[in-house]
């Protein structure tokens, strides 16, 4: 399987989407990028202005940080695959609608399908209840949950850590502990595709 021409053709896909409202206002699509082998996805929630700009994710100061975050576990942008699960900017950066995230579904199922990642490392509340919609960014951030599919491992978006130093230095922590979630991902019964344990809150229990 070529993973790469299968992305490029949701790329296309993408770009010319007219399934919700946000193509109207927005001015580039932006579809996601990086290294299609990744054992890594971090997912935030839609693009800002710009991304918008730009149609790349993650390019603003936002973006910045999370290029810092991913140096101090030795990763770089082009080790990893980073999208939202929205791909068009919604209006003044407003909360996207139930709706507008539906229509975008199917987009980054494929994308997540083909990519095939060992953990998905969710960047806000937004992009966490996209998996685990009984989730509490507040609780549940730096925490490994195991879903049907995935092994989701919220954090708070970079955006909201710039804001707040408590978030910032959550985040970082939540950050130092990546490696580990991905090794510990590998071994059966928290690999990908296992059947979801009866754990309490959804919890993997990986002592983290």
């Amino acid at each position: 399987m070529d993973k790469k021409a299968l992305l490029d053709d949701i790329e296309k896909n993408v770009k010319v989407c007219q399934k919700c409202r946000l193509c109207k206002t927005a001015k580039n699509a932006v579809p996601g990028e990086g290294n299609v082998d990744s054992e890594i996805a971090f997912i935030g929630e839609a693009p800002g202005a710009t991304e918008d700009e730009t149609g790349r994710p993650f390019v603003g100061r936002a973006g910045k940080l999370l290029e810092v975050l991913l140096a101090q576990i030795n990763l770089k942008r082009s080790d990893v695959w980073i999208g939202n699960v929205i791909k068009h900017r919604p209006p003044e950066n407003r909360d996207p609608l139930p709706d507008e995230i539906a229509a975008c579904m199917p987009h980054l199922t494929m994308q997540l399908n083909i990519i095939k990642p060992k953990i998905i490392v969710t960047l806000g509340r937004y992009a966490m209840n996209y998996f685990y919609k009984d989730g509490k960014i507040s609780r549940d951030h730096g925490r490994a949950i195991k879903t049907e599919s995935y092994v989701v491992f919220p954090v708070y978006h970079p955006a909201a850590a710039l804001r707040n130093p408590e978030m910032a230095k959550a985040l970082k922590a939540d950050f130092l502990k990546i490696p580990e979630v991905v090794e510990k991902s590998k071994v059966p019964p928290f690999s990908t595709g296992a059947k979801a344990l009866p754990v309490p809150d959804g919890q993997m229990g990986l002592g983290l």
